[in-house]
């Protein structure tokens, strides 16, 4: 671990970064470096080749995005790019496309991400004018690189992010063709989650005296592990976590909970948004002064407040004594910060819960939490409205139980014998009921939020694989599914790689997203999700798989031309 004169651990300031991007992490709320970033930020500052292995979710976009910026050269200098960054995803390209356009902004850094899908007029014209950063997928990347509209010749720096991802999704020739079309000189960053065999001869044959780093393998103790917190995982959408968030806090009514943010931007937004929605919250994070702290943490021993929305930094130290709840907003950057965040319920023998707020793409971060810690996270739906409601309805119920144990009635007979005189007594009952429920804050929230059901890769190619002879026409597509056609087949060399690579590649969709796909000597058959169907048939009308332009339309359509 990188240290700090001091003995402290490293800041970005120890990791040999220009003023001007120090003060935009400031401004943005980033308090410290994790681990990835304090291991690779400076060897990649120095233009060393750099292999690393590490999940979605421990900060390794800001981790080769800002030794980038670092060493750019003055912006518009040049009429190529400085930097192209491959990605398996036009998810991706968008994400790390607007962390680039954030942390290079005050520096006139020119970002273009470039994914199927978009008007490629656009990125012809932004190509023309000049950019220092492409971030894109290996296919359209390809494409421009073939029509030459892309010029590498200026490249400084090539960088694979999620390569695994990209080798599953088939994308594996692209990148052996694009790398041999950049400078031999340039410096070659490589991140992936895993390390299989194939990443590793790509390693060999393109960086040269790699730094190795690995992230999130370190040993933790079982003891530390808090084995009297109860952990459990919901797969949410980005859009739908403050959402997410309310309905886990409503279900769970902790008596206080301390909800884990990256940056003192999440925490500051996300303490506004749920204050919004009726909560109680207090931010903490390392852009407060003492005094500001101090009453933070006074309002809420006090249970003036009964929720704290913090960063790691600003949390450490902290011993809540009432705290029931930790949730972690965002998957941690590495498991020991999780055995740490939930370390602080469940002590002195008290019990404690865990919550973490899944994105798809953190999913293969949380396996590595469970191998490390030893531990299983169960990973359970999103509590329904229906859900909600019966939770509700049980705490109303619960609050007439203890009063009717505990509180002195006699003062209200008169009321209720009042009543009776004019309303049957089950009427006056049911009465003061919703009376109760309605003043206990039970307003309900209709909107259901959207269910996400990530697979993993080995899921995804067990799903996908076709029978021995590549032919099981009489299943029915899954729920939601539509079945596409395509008139290229084993005999054009496709494989389920190939045509995954060519939908996420040209399309919103991602591999996840892609049901089961059959393969037969003449033609394939695709699953995609039905609202998305017309959408991938249009994108792949202007793309090639293989080097020939295929022709898609929906099973259904070709079943109708048949019995015409």
């Amino acid at each position: 671990m990188t240290m700090n004169a001091t003995g402290g651990e490293a800041t970005f300031a120890d990791l040999g970064l220009r003023a001007e991007i120090l003060d935009v992490l400031s401004a943005l709320g980033y308090e410290e470096p994790t681990p990835i970033q304090r291991e690779a930020i400076p060897p990649l500052v120095e233009g060393r080749d750099l292999l690393g292995q590490a999940a979605t979710g421990t900060g390794k976009t800001a981790a080769f995005a800002l030794p980038v910026l670092q060493r750019m050269p003055p912006s518009g200098s040049g009429s190529g790019p400085a930097t192209l960054v491959l990605v398996p995803t036009r998810e991706l390209a968008v994400q790390v496309s607007e962390a680039f356009h954030r942390y290079g902004r005050i520096l006139g850094t020119r970002v273009l991400p470039i994914y199927g899908g978009a008007p490629i007029g656009r990125q012809l014209q932004a190509l023309k004018r000049g950019v220092d950063v492409v971030v894109a997928t290996p296919g359209r990347a390809l494409d421009h690189i073939g029509r030459g509209t892309l010029d590498l010749e200026e490249l400084r720096t090539v960088v694979l992010d999620e390569a695994d991802e990209m080798l599953d999704m088939g994308f594996a020739d692209d990148i052996e063709e694009i790398l041999a079309a950049t400078p031999e000189d340039r410096q070659t960053v490589l991140f992936s989650a895993t390390l299989p065999p194939r990443i590793d001869g790509i390693a060999r044959r393109h960086l040269r005296d790699p730094v190795r780093i690995e992230i999130g393998h370190a040993a933790v103790r079982r003891d530390e592990a808090t084995p009297l917190v109860e952990q459990t995982a919901y797969l949410v959408a980005r859009a739908h976590k403050p959402a997410a968030l309310g309905r886990l806090l409503d279900i769970e009514a902790p008596a206080a909970a301390i909800v884990f943010c990256r940056t003192r931007d999440e925490v500051d937004q996300l303490t506004e948004a749920m204050n919004g929605r009726g909560y109680r919250a207090e931010a903490l994070h390392g852009g407060m002064e003492q005094e500001q702290r101090d009453r933070v943490m006074s309002r809420l021993r006090s249970g003036t407040a009964d929720l704290l929305v913090a960063t790691d930094v600003a949390a450490r130290g902290l011993d809540i004594e009432q705290l029931t709840h930790v949730v972690n907003y965002n998957v941690p950057s590495a498991p020991e910060a999780y055995v740490h965040r939930i370390g602080r319920v469940g002590r002195a023998g008290r019990e404690g819960v865990a919550l973490t707020l899944v994105e798809p793409r953190e999913h293969r971060m949380l396996k590595a939490i469970e191998r490390v810690t030893r531990q299983r996270i169960s990973v359970e739906r999103l509590p329904t409205v229906a859900d909600l409601r019966a939770r509700r309805m049980e705490l109303t119920r619960a609050a007439l139980e203890e009063c009717l144990l505990q509180d002195d009635l006699g003062p209200f007979h008169a009321v209720v014998e009042s009543l009776t005189d004019e309303f049957d007594l089950m009427e006056v009952a049911l009465a003061a009921v919703k009376l109760a429920h309605e003043s206990n804050g039970a307003v309900l929230d209709a909107e259901e939020i959207p269910e996400v059901a990530p697979r993993t890769v080995e899921e995804r190619r067990r799903g996908r694989e076709a029978a021995p002879d590549g032919r099981r026409q009489g299943r029915a597509p899954s729920g939601g599914m539509v079945r596409l056609f395509f008139n290229l087949g084993r005999s054009a060399g496709i494989r389920p790689q190939d045509l995954v690579g060519a939908i996420a590649g040209e399309s919103r969709l991602s591999g996840r997203d892609i049901g089961a796909i059959e393969i037969a000597d003449r033609f394939s058959l695709v699953e995609v999700p039905q609202g998305a169907a017309d959408e991938v048939i249009a994108a792949l009308r202007r793309s090639t798989i293989k080097g020939r332009r295929p022709t898609v339309r929906r099973e259904r359509d070709m079943r109708d031309r048949r019995a015409r």
